[in-house]
């Protein structure tokens, strides 16, 4: 019976020290700070997506289109859908809500973050809804009367990366000009009259 009441004792001194540590004072706790990020004039009050961020925002609406027409072809259980299907389908695409994107600072860089385009920061802060939702819903309606409903249909027909280079890349493009996948070099601010 000694050794087992010496290790009795010696478990409950134990367990008494760790008590008195989790009753007492707590150790300090780290304290982070993520700041949100920084907007300037242009990216709060424009009603047009800021040059710096077209790129990303080009990725997202490609996103989107992408995934209602792909759930529209689902619906129906066919190949194809008709061109009043997917005319329906690309207008409430671009009429959703697009609450779901706002503006991370990665690397003391402004990116716009939300479903379909890459994974920011695992701790930041965003900042969505403002002026993002209805940047994304005019940019989207701007793809898709300057390409048309068809072409961006047949476009996707083809696959994610045919549409996305449909509407992001190229010359006229807003991930066009550089490194493929790279958002566009910030353009200077100009006074408009």
């Amino acid at each position: 019976m000694g050794p087992a009441l010496a290790a009795w004792l010696a478990l409950s001194l134990l367990a008494a020290s760790g008590a008195e540590e989790a009753c007492g004072d707590p150790p300090a706790a780290r304290s982070h700070s993520i700041p949100a990020p920084q907007l300037s004039p242009e990216e709060q009050l424009s009603p047009h997506m800021p040059e710096s961020l077209r790129c990303d925002a080009c990725r997202a609406i490609a996103f989107q289109i992408e995934e209602q027409l792909s759930r529209a072809e689902r619906k129906v259980g066919r190949k194809a859908l008709k061109e009043s299907d997917y005319m329906e389908v690309l207008e409430r695409s671009c009429s959703q809500g697009w609450e779901s994107y706002g503006v991370q600072d990665l690397d003391g860089q402004k990116r716009l973050a939300g479903p379909g385009l890459p994974k920011q920061e695992p701790v930041s802060v965003m900042v969505s809804g403002g002026p993002w939702p209805a940047r994304l819903s005019k940019m989207c309606h701007g793809y898709v009367g300057e390409q048309g409903e068809a072409q961006i249909y047949e476009s996707h027909r083809r696959g994610p990366a045919a549409l996305r280079e449909l509407l992001c890349h190229g010359d006229k493009g807003p991930c066009g000009g550089g490194k493929a996948g790279a958002p566009a070099p910030p353009k200077a601010l100009q006074n408009e009259l």
